[in-house]
């Protein structure tokens, strides 16, 4: 575990285009994005070409998690493909994101032997990104990268299909702004980073640098984990025996937060406030009063969003570079009926029975 003191500077994801900078830049894929985002709410419009034969999709993702968000986003998909009426065959590669090395890249090894048509990933840390060059080196697998809405600019053309998610740092300007009304003027608070990666740097320095824009908002203790609730739990416990008063520690991840709250209980300072990130559990958590509040995704907008890009690919119609799904914020002092609203519109999919 590290500890880490530096406050986040200009320096943030200067490798990666922000998501609405990329698309002032770029007004077309501006308006392609848009025009998915009508079209993942619209009834599906089946593929207009006929397949000579089931296009080949691999995912490899990170699903021994307490967050939902990969399975549910895997059902959505699989469910609008059907309803496109495009034929298809899915393999699935699971790990333990930061713990199982060796199965992953195992994984990535196969997807690649597999010679797919495309290819569904992640992209947080510096392996994933060899990866994935390595991947575009390949004229015939079309990569899809999901959880990251920020093109990386060294890859200039050479770009994968889309990016795609919940832009990490929309998400993180909501959660900021929310701490901000709990606490408006001054705070002190700790940082309970993912593991050294892209995550950490899109949902951890970001916030630093939010809450540096206006107010008194003291940074007392920072640490990396590796992104699961058991770490989460450590620094926690580490966290508040050094720095005793604090207001709210602030929780990159699903896991990370659910260890922190574990370890609050332990302690009995339930006093000190607890964000999500995400809006499958976290929902009931903030319900049961575990968690104070969290950003809810609208976690199938993903899924279909990937479907929708398959068929457009296949049609050879314009897919957008980037696309990120909605979010909404979910409190503590919200009532059940609006619990039940935000799941209905977020888990559309994910959520229909078999």
């Amino acid at each position: 575990m590290l500890s880490f003191q530096c406050l986040a500077n200009n320096t943030i994801l200067r490798e990666y285009w922000e998501y609405d900078a990329f698309l002032d830049e770029y007004p077309k894929h501006k308006q392609l994005a848009q025009d998915m985002d009508f079209r993942i709410y619209q009834p599906p419009v089946p593929l207009k070409v006929e397949q000579i034969k089931p296009v080949r999709i691999d995912i490899v993702y990170p699903g021994s998690q307490l967050s939902d968000y990969w399975w549910r986003n895997i059902k959505a998909l699989e469910i609008r493909l059907q309803e496109l009426g495009i034929e298809f065959d899915l393999r699935k590669y699971s790990s333990r994101p930061n713990l199982d090395y060796r199965q992953e890249s195992e994984s990535l090894q196969q997807a690649i032997t597999n010679d797919s048509d495309y290819l569904i990933f992640t992209l947080d840390t510096s392996r994933h990104k060899k990866f994935a060059e390595s991947v575009l080196s390949n004229h015939h697998t079309k990569l899809i990268l999901l959880n990251i809405t920020t093109p990386i600019k060294a890859w200039g053309k050479k770009q994968p299909l889309m990016y795609v998610g919940f832009d990490h740092v929309r998400g993180t300007e909501l959660l900021a702004r929310e701490y901000k009304k709990a606490f408006p003027e001054s705070a002190n608070y700790g940082l309970i980073y993912y593991s050294p990666g892209y995550i950490s740097e899109a949902r951890g320095d970001t916030f630093i640098k939010f809450l540096k824009e206006g107010g008194d908002y003291s940074l007392k203790r920072a640490y990396f984990t590796k992104a699961n609730r058991e770490t989460g739990y450590q620094a926690a416990l580490s966290m508040i025996e050094q720095e005793a008063h604090l207001d709210f520690i602030y929780a990159c991840s699903t896991d990370l937060a659910f260890g922190v709250t574990d370890a609050l209980s332990d302690l009995g300072r339930e006093d000190i406030v607890v964000n999500g990130w995400g809006g499958g559990s976290e929902i009931k958590a903030v319900q049961d009063g575990t968690l104070d509040f969290t950003v809810v995704r609208m976690n199938d907008d993903t899924g279909l969003a990937i479907a929708e890009a398959i068929k457009l690919d296949l049609q050879n119609d314009p897919v957008p570079q980037v696309y990120s799904g909605e979010f909404e914020v979910f409190t503590k002092y919200d009532d059940a009926k609006r619990a039940e609203a935000l799941k209905l519109k977020a888990f559309r999919y994910s959520d229909r029975q078999e």
